[in-house]
């Protein structure tokens, strides 16, 4: 495999709870999640994407969902998009992005 990362995959949490106040607190914390993996992480404004080795991207996008309902969420939708492919690497947020931060 390539210097790529196996797999990406961009996530958006949508926790239930009474206030919007705690909404904004719960995806809060998920985005702090994500960034503690010490993976590549890109926070966009309606989803954030993670790149890494696709086992360990399973786990995070099952710890998303759990750490909603430790939060207080009553119940969690979550959109996600996936990227895999073993043999070559998937393009790195960094070369999808890059040119249009610069």
């Amino acid at each position: 495999m390539s210097n790529q990362p196996e797999a990406s995959f961009a996530i958006q949490v949508l926790p239930r709870t009474a206030s919007r106040d705690d909404v904004i607190r719960i995806v809060d914390a998920v985005i702090a999640y994500l960034k503690s993996t010490g993976l590549p992480v890109f926070v966009g404004p309606f989803e954030t994407a993670i790149e890494g080795d696709f086992d360990r991207l399973w786990e995070i996008a099952r710890e998303c969902q759990l750490l909603c309902i430790r939060e207080g969420a009553e119940s969690v939708s979550a959109y996600m998009k996936w990227a895999y492919a073993p043999a070559s690497g998937v393009w790195s947020i960094e070369k999808k992005t890059k040119k249009h931060h610069d």
